[in-house]
């Protein structure tokens, strides 16, 4: 048996090399997980624009929202009490003292439309009697005009004068030493961060829009409520208990999924008539309480649970019914947890069936998607109303859909034994 010996140099030298694999491995690692997430977060950023977008919509005012180039946060006109009397502010540009906020002290004053010598594009408007005509003359866009001297703050510069207008005299707010000159029509307005929480009481005494988010949180209990009873009923039925014809039943049950419910609307509307039921709420939760997509989720999902604790609960003596709801129901909760999230939004956001079987004239039974059509014509000079009932109808299905979704993601062998 040989022994390498390495000297200390050989030795040193492979210690530096593995130091520097280490280092060229991590950083590696850290530009990979750091470009995935940059990725991750930029499409997060995208997909969450539109929703924080809308919210910020939901709390301006109807000229805030209309205003161009648009501003994410919701803005007001500022405005203060200047001599007991509520003036606006303005936010403008002092010659030797940069912006500043400032309030309207004069509306006209005589002034002129000033243009640089240099740069016949930069223009500006200054009272006349800051101007001293220098006896000069300049050719501007072919038409012969005098030169003044103009005083603006400390600053005196030469400029030709190519027509006489009125500008507004501007007094700063804090400072009335401060003194300035702007075109009043032009003058930028300071603005403050002003949420509009108002928004939403008005948008609910809007044509009884609680009464519609109360019908809809109604709808959506007892249909959310009545599909997961028939479909654990009608799923543990086609799991467990053995009856001639059952896979062929369950098989045409099955099949009515592949059906589009654009060809049930009419056959649907004309049974409702028949039942008394059109222009009841009735009719937007009897139709919807057997599902057949539920009633295979949770049959596919019993068929999953191991037999031997069906069948040591019978020789406890335990009957089908307790079996069902104490062993098959604890054991099935992210089926039941994702069949609720599905059926919740599905009634949450159903819009053709009430469309047809509410009508229009029935305000009473409306519920959140009817009215966020009808109110289009009541609030249409007032997009912010609009956002903010959208903010209303889409926070409470956002809500349970946060709260679920782990449910989506589960991966559990629900087999009972520990």
């Amino acid at each position: 048996m040989t022994t390498t010996t390495r000297t200390p140099e050989e030795q040193a030298r492979r210690e530096a090399q593995a130091k520097s694999d280490h280092r060229r491995k991590v950083g590696r690692t850290i530009l990979g997980r750091g470009g995935a997430y940059a990725v991750l977060i930029g499409f997060a950023a995208a997909m969450l624009f539109p929703f924080l977008f809308m919210v910020a919509a939901a709390l301006k005012t109807p000229e805030d929202t209309f205003r161009y180039p648009p501003k994410i946060l919701p803005r007001t006109a500022a405005t203060a009490e200047v001599a007991g009397a509520e003036v606006d502010l303005y936010s403008v540009d002092v010659p030797d003292s940069g912006t500043a906020t400032v309030y309207l002290a004069e509306p006209s004053v005589e002034a002129g439309l000033f243009v640089s010598l240099d740069d016949p594009e930069v223009t500006i408007s200054w009272p006349l009697e800051f101007a001293t005509d220098t006896g000069s003359t300049t050719t501007v866009d072919g038409e012969t005009v005098p030169i003044y001297s103009v005083q603006q703050g400390f600053e005196t510069v030469d400029l030709a004068l190519t027509r006489n207008t009125s500008v507004g005299r501007f007094v700063g707010l804090d400072d009335e030493t401060i003194e300035t000159y702007a075109v009043v029509r032009t003058a930028e307005r300071a603005e403050s961060i002003d949420p509009q929480w108002q928004n939403f009481s008005d948008i609910i005494e809007l044509r009884d829009f609680d009464r519609s988010l109360t019908n809809t949180i109604l709808v959506t209990i007892l249909v959310v409520g009545g599909t997961l009873f028939t479909s654990i009923m009608g799923g543990y039925a086609f799991a467990r208990i053995r009856f001639k014809g059952r896979n062929a039943l369950f098989v045409t049950y099955i099949g009515s999924i592949m059906i589009p419910f654009v060809v049930l609307i009419i056959p649907l509307f004309r049974l409702m008539v028949a039942l008394g039921w059109v222009n009841t709420l009735g009719s937007l939760v009897w139709p919807f309480v057997f599902n057949a997509y539920g009633t295979f989720l949770m049959r596919q999902f019993f068929v999953s649970i191991p037999k031997d604790l069906e069948e040591a609960a019978y020789i406890d003596g335990a009957k089908r019914w307790k079996i069902l709801w104490s062993i098959f129901v604890p054991l099935s909760w992210p089926a039941i947890a994702t069949l609720a999230t599905f059926m919740f939004l599905y009634a949450w956001n159903s819009f053709i069936w009430p469309l047809v079987s509410i009508n229009g004239a029935n305000s009473d039974d409306f519920v959140l998607t009817i009215a966020l059509q009808t109110l289009g014509g009541q609030a249409g000079e007032g997009p912010n109303l609009i956002f903010a009932a959208i903010v209303l109808s889409v926070i409470i299905p956002f809500t349970v859909f946060i709260l679920a979704q782990r449910y989506f993601v589960e991966n559990v062998a629900t087999s009972g034994i520990k």
